[in-house]
């Protein structure tokens, strides 16, 4: 079973996303910020797959990637951005920052995202 933790500050995207990757098998955390993100990340750094949004209060996606990456080094996790920016320049400076994949959420219904994730995440 993989633990995910998801962050997006809209609540309701959280909780709808988080409930489909619960019922597809996987162990959730969800923090609506970058930093209750690294506070749960240093509390428990078992996560496999970190979900986060691009665009979200007081740093951004890519940021937040950059401060895991430097932060927790050993960490494996996979970050894979979930977002509604789909302009390319925001794809490759995700992926330049860590990011091993890219989904953006007008394109995808959940469970595709789902999806998408699992095949992410074992590359």
């Amino acid at each position: 079973m993989m633990k995910l933790l998801l962050i997006d500050d809209d609540a309701f995207l959280r909780d709808m996303y988080a409930l489909k990757f619960a019922e597809s098998g996987y162990t959730v955390e969800t923090a609506q910020s970058a930093g209750e993100a690294l506070a749960k990340i240093e509390t428990s750094p078992h996560f496999e797959v970190i979900l986060l949004d691009m665009i979200m209060p007081a740093m951004t996606g890519t940021e937040l990637i950059k401060e895991i990456k430097n932060r927790f080094p050993e960490m494996g996790a996979r970050c894979i951005v979930l977002s509604n920016q789909g302009q390319q320049e925001d794809i490759d400076e995700a992926m330049a920052a860590g990011a091993v994949g890219y989904i953006v959420k007008a394109e995808a219904v959940p469970s595709d995202v789902v999806k998408k994730v699992e095949a992410l995440s074992k590359k």
